[in-house]
């Protein structure tokens, strides 16, 4: 006959489950204590998503009279970015945030539908904290390496475009054209070696797009 579990077994097992980690949860982890670290204030421009807004190492310098926040996280999708919405954007009580997810989650297969609903709810959360909070939802981008993927990531362009015409205060920002060449396709030379993470030029790009938006 099996002996039955002892209540601090029970209770350790049960402790053991709710510990495991979450997608990313060291990486949000250091990224936090660096930002509190570095120092913030409360109202501030919270960037955050995926590695396209991680690398933007420049991005505070570029817009020197914004206080802005980057909580990025490389390799998330916006299923990953709600699972650390408290760490990443609520807790800075932020004025307007810039949320970059869609790319990563289009290359790991994910429905376009789903993708929507996922971002959907980011705002819906934000918004529900805090009404007067702008978000601004950044189109996917062309990349050399995932330009196989275009037809899907037009159409999540697309949906976006929409979505953000029939809520308020909820805005695209469009930096698929900027970013292609001539001939339709992406720009050679804004990109680093993996041809699909930025380099100081193609975020030079970005800069144009971005500066209407952080505006008062």
């Amino acid at each position: 006959m099996k002996k039955p579990i002892s209540a601090f077994l029970l209770f350790f097992l049960v402790q053991f489950s709710f510990a495991q980690e979450l997608p990313f949860q060291e990486e949000v982890n250091n990224r936090a204590k660096e930002i509190d670290d570095a120092g913030w204030k409360k109202g501030s421009v919270v960037f955050t998503g995926s590695s396209s807004v991680r690398m933007w190492k420049n991005l505070q310098d570029q817009f020197p009279d914004v206080a802005i926040i980057n909580s990025a996280f490389g390799g998330s999708t916006a299923d990953q970015l709600l699972m650390h919405l408290d760490k990443t954007i609520l807790r800075f009580e932020p004025s307007k945030v810039f949320i970059y997810e869609g790319d990563n989650d289009i290359n790991a297969g994910q429905e376009i539908s789903e993708i929507m609903k996922n971002l959907d709810a980011l705002v819906t959360k934000i918004q529900s904290k805090y009404p007067n909070t702008i978000v601004n939802l950044i189109a996917a981008k062309p990349s050399p390496s995932r330009w196989d993927k275009k037809v899907s990531y037009l159409a999540l362009n697309d949906l976006i475009r929409q979505y953000a015409t029939t809520h308020d205060k909820v805005h695209i920002v469009n930096i698929w054209d900027i970013m292609l060449d001539d001939t339709g396709k992406p720009r050679s030379d804004i990109f680093i070696e993996d041809n699909l993470h930025m380099n100081e030029k193609g975020y030079a790009l970005w800069k144009e797009i971005f500066t209407p938006f952080l505006a008062d």
